[in-house]
């Protein structure tokens, strides 16, 4: 199926836990305190423990996969900041929407505008992706 400007990506909607945050941090080998020592993080900006940065992007890239299973992993690429952290026990909403398509060559490529909010609609993540298909 080809996606045109304007199309919605289905999105994807977790709500994230402390268990979720302590299971990444092995699997990706970050120990960060801010992440995993409740009496560190009350003393830091943020006052609480805060989920990985990646661990939400990781929800991106779910929502991509959904949409390009053959394409994201092979032909996909990531511009995004990241705005807010998300504290465990938030949930967050993943949206994406197809801006342009491009076809140089024989290879099409899609520009998705991809965000990650919270319930009070706060940005935690904003970018674009980028999909090559062959």
């Amino acid at each position: 199926m080809t996606m045109q400007p304007g199309d919605e990506l289905a999105g994807v909607e977790r709500t994230v836990t402390q268990a979720q945050v302590e299971a990444y941090a092995d699997a990706a080998g970050d120990h960060n305190p801010i992440h995993l020592d409740a009496e560190f993080a009350a003393k830091t900006p943020f006052g609480r423990r805060i989920a990985h940065g990646m661990l939400t992007l990781a929800m991106v890239s779910e929502m991509l996969t959904s949409a390009y299973p053959d394409n994201w992993a092979s032909g996909g690429r990531l511009k995004v900041r990241f705005r807010a952290p998300v504290f465990p026990g938030e949930t967050v909403h993943v949206s994406g929407e197809v801006k342009k398509v491009t076809d140089t060559g024989g290879v099409q490529t899609t520009e998705i505008t991809v965000n990650v909010k919270k319930d009070d609609g706060e940005d935690v993540i904003t970018g674009q992706a980028f999909v090559q298909i062959n």
